[in-house]
Parts: structure tokens; sequence; C-alpha cells
């Protein structure tokens, strides 16, 4: 039976979501707390708990490409890497401190 699910290219899309989701929480997981209110973009709490939710379901319940949940839970995860990953790498320089270099609006300078 497992073989037929790893020859199915929907269980590979499902393991991708869930790949996916994995990612966003632990990036949510490794950024600082005051980074995530400087950004304006909630706080760190409520993206660990969207994300731990998305992430969890799908471990619970299985991952599906067509579950109504696992679909929330990957808009939930896409936003998170599309609009407030950008604003706190922005914000800490990618690397968790401040911002160490001036920048200027063709680059550092």
């Amino acid at each position: 039976m497992l073989l037929f699910d790893v020859l199915n290219p929907l269980w590979w899309l499902a393991m991708a979501m869930v790949g996916f989701k994995l990612f966003a929480f632990v990036d949510a997981a490794t950024r600082r707390e005051d980074a995530y209110r400087a950004a304006d973009k909630k706080t760190k709490q409520f993206w660990l708990i969207v994300l731990g939710l998305a992430l969890g379901l799908d471990l619970l319940l299985g991952a599906s490409v067509f579950g109504i949940l696992a679909l929330v839970g990957l808009v939930a995860a896409i936003v998170y890497m599309v609009d407030v990953r950008p604003a706190i790498k922005q914000l800490t320089d990618g690397r968790g401190g401040g911002n160490k270099r001036n920048m200027g609006p063709y680059g550092p300078w």
C-alpha cells in the first residue's frame, strides 16, 4: 500500500506542502520577537500558533492536497513566507541582528 502512495504525484505534492509548512514554522520560531512588532506583522506567538496548527493538523489528520484545512494552512504559510519573513529579514539584516549596513536606494553605501 505504501508503494502505491509513493508513486502517486499527489502524495508528493502533499509532502511538499507539509515540508513548506515545516520550514515556515521553524523559520518563524528562530526569528526575534521584537522584529515582528517592529515590522508591524502581528506577534511571534500569533505566527507560531497559526503555523503550528497548520502543520499539526497535517501531521495528525494526514496530509491532503484537497483538504480545506490543509489549503488554509498552506495559505497561512505562504502569507508568512512572502509578507512577514521578508519584512523581518529586512529589519534584522537576515542574520538575526540589527541593520549593520547603511542601505541606500540602490544598495549599501
